[in-house]
């Protein structure tokens, strides 16, 4: 290898990472290793593809450049059997298992490849059908176990790959799993970020980055917005009496009801405000469906094992409530609602603007709260 084609790789890794440390999630990281590992390759398309093992089969997640009849730049489902292509795991039980690192080899149209266990007559039918000469495959390892592969092939007027190619795409293939690990990372930190723990519900700062959003739609093009406010009945009760831990098990139920009662509602966001407080927030739906959710939610709760139902408190942008500027001004409806169905007892949620000029809810959210329990409720929504 000359000092300038040295110089041209080297120059190639780089870009290769920097493209992975800008990606936020691992498909971006993923089609940025397929883009720039087949220019670094001078090759004509790219794949990456993970190894499902459960399923054992290599699920093709991204195509890039030149696509052959069939092939999609994002396949919804283009998958191959691990069984017929069973190189991606024989190298598992031959260098890399005696300690040594997972190596890239190369395929052929005529079936002259130097794959672990010898040429791989799938890869070479492929190459055939689909106007290819060569093709590299390079075992992505992320976590010390084979996570997929990347395939880099070039056209059969072009020159076939070899041996130093191999190496290379050893290489990218390196940079490329570094690069997945790290976006890996902060997805699951993003996750975590908007999750509550355990509930596995969105959490408060899910709820706001949604609501916020969802107001700015309600003001460009009057997007119905809706929030339903819910308080488990009896929480303490059940700690008091039972024990912390069936009062766990009694949120992660009602967590699991509130999921469910939310897919009525596509779209809709299902969230853990904090303690014993849930809420809803949905986006496009009007408010008789949010409201018939909002009822098989009351309906579905009565029947847990513990605990004394639910309170659940509605306020929709669709419904005569005044203009709602802020998730601050939804939520102190919603909220008011709600507050007024745990002091009826309501078996079934109440709803913001449903009981005419006069609506007790609406003069409660615009009224002084009365106590420190209020205020804190009155107040909720009001970020620091």
């Amino acid at each position: 290898m000359g000092e300038g084609t040295a110089d041209l790789r080297l120059r190639a890794v780089v870009e290769l990472a920097q493209a992975l440390a800008t990606a936020q999630t691992p498909l971006a990281a993923v089609r940025a290793g397929a883009r720039r590992a087949r220019i670094a390759m001078g090759g004509s398309f790219a794949a990456i593809s993970a190894w499902k093992r459960d399923t054992g089969q290599l699920r093709v997640l991204v195509n890039d450049g030149d696509l052959a009849p069939g092939e999609e730049p994002e396949p919804a489902d283009e998958s191959y059997s691990v069984h017929d292509f069973p190189e991606i795991a024989e190298f598992l039980h031959g260098s890399w298992a005696a300690g040594g690192e997972a190596h890239a080899w190369v395929e052929t149209a005529d079936g002259t490849g130097a794959s672990p266990g010898g040429s791989s007559w799938g890869r070479a039918a492929a190459l055939r059908r689909r106007g290819r000469g060569s093709c590299v495959v390079a075992p992505i390892v992320l976590h010390g176990r084979a996570w997929g592969e990347l395939y880099v092939a070039r056209r059969t007027e072009e020159p076939e790959f070899g041996r130093s190619d191999a190496e290379f795409a050893t290489v990218l293939a390196a940079v490329i799993a570094a690069g997945l690990a790290q976006t890996e990372r902060l997805a699951e930190v993003q996750r975590l970020a908007f999750t509550d723990p355990l509930t596995g519900l969105g959490n408060r700062r899910a709820v706001d980055v949604r609501l916020d959003k969802a107001l700015a739609r309600h003001r460009a093009d009057e997007t119905v917005v809706s929030l339903v406010v819910c308080d488990l009945n009896g929480l303490k009760k059940v700690n008091d009496q039972l024990g912390h831990a069936v009062g766990d098990r009694l949120l992660e139920r009602f967590g699991s009801l509130l999921s469910l009662c939310g897919a009525m509602l596509p779209g809709s966001l299902a969230a853990r405000l904090g303690g014993d407080e849930f809420c809803v927030v949905a986006v496009g739906q009007s408010a008789d469906e949010v409201v018939a959710a909002a009822d098989e939610l009351c309906r579905r709760s009565a029947t847990l094992e513990v605990g004394e139902g639910v309170a659940c408190g509605v306020a929709s942008t669709e419904d005569p409530i005044g203009p709602v500027r802020s998730a601050r001004r939804l939520f102190r409806l919603a909220d008011a609602a709600q507050y007024r169905a745990k002091a009826l007892r309501a078996d079934h949620p109440v709803v913001a603007g449903r009981e005419g000029p006069e609506d007790p809810v609406l003069r409660l959210a615009d009224s002084p709260p009365p106590r420190p329990e209020a205020e804190r409720r009155h107040l909720r929504g009001h970020r620091p």
